[in-house]
């Protein structure tokens, strides 16, 4: 390549770069700040998506066990029944 040939090419590269941080693509950095921020902000990390799914386990497994304990009462509930009004024999 001839001198003058490689100095076009070095001015149109320089050229092509001014006009690309003219419109802002030297701005990426600020973008990709901004999303990584935004991020940090709205999203959940996994250790509060494990912490939050173990409480709603517990919440599971404690209505579970109040639900047991309704039924088991009233089992109760009718054997007494029974005993008390149920047919003499």
């Amino acid at each position: 390549m001839s001198s003058t040939s490689r100095a076009w090419v070095v001015a149109a590269t320089m050229g092509a770069v001014e006009a690309l941080k003219d419109q802002g693509i030297c701005r990426w950095n600020y973008t990709l700040r901004s999303l990584h921020q935004h991020a940090k902000n709205h999203l959940r990390s996994a250790s509060q998506t494990r912490m939050l799914s173990s409480q709603s386990s517990v919440a599971v497994r404690n209505q579970l066990r109040e639900e047991k304990a309704k039924q088991s009462e009233e089992s109760l509930r009718t054997v007494m029944y029974l005993s008390c009004w149920g047919p003499n024999n």
